[in-house]
């Protein structure tokens, strides 16, 4: 009986020996991790997601809300996200395509743009573009008014809401804009 039972305690012993040794290096013997939450920076990953990170993710997080709140679902959410992406990198900007390069409008005018959507002065006040959930908030107003917009190509349905040069340009945004959405929106 004293054998079986000193062969019982050493079977458990080395069971929480490789419990440690193997399962705990594998992350078998993690704990999961917290979850993110879109209203809650300090739930994002510090690593970030695909690159974006810190005040790119709180500015996406803020266009997030902002299409839900409006009714806009996960598909929505991911053409705002992918045009501030392309427009601004997911950074409130007060500088635009003038400054930058020297871009005009298509009637040789000096570009106004502004902002996380790089907006104009005729999609309201500086104040209003400069601020990302009013920013965002024009931003969806015009594309409600596009009838087909679920049903055109991501990038073709921006394109009208922002009327630039190249139909194209938002597509290499698709799946980051995707993967942040869908990590900030995972939790909470």
């Amino acid at each position: 009986m004293l054998l079986l039972r000193r062969f019982s305690i050493t079977a458990a012993v080395v069971a929480v020996v490789v419990g440690v040794a193997v399962l705990v290096p594998l992350g078998l013997g993690r704990e999961t991790e917290a979850s993110i939450c879109v209203d809650d920076p300090r739930t994002f990953p510090e690593a970030g997601i695909d690159g974006w990170r810190g005040e790119q993710l709180e500015n996406a997080a803020t266009i997030i809300r902002t299409a839900s709140a409006l009714g806009f679902g996960r598909e929505g959410q991911v053409l705002g996200v992918m045009t501030a992406m392309g427009e601004s990198s997911l950074r409130n900007i007060d500088y635009g395509d003038w400054e930058t390069t020297g871009f005009t409008n298509p009637d040789g005018s000096r570009t106004t743009s502004i902002g996380l959507f790089q907006q104009q002065e005729w999609w309201g006040s500086v104040e209003q573009r400069m601020d990302p959930a009013t920013a965002a908030s024009l931003f969806y107003e015009r594309l409600a008014r596009i009838p087909d917009w679920p049903a055109l190509d991501p990038s073709l349905a921006i394109h009208r809401v922002q009327i630039n040069t190249d139909p194209a340009y938002y597509s290499r945004y698709a799946a980051d804009a995707a993967s942040v959405v869908d990590v900030l929106s995972s939790g909470c």
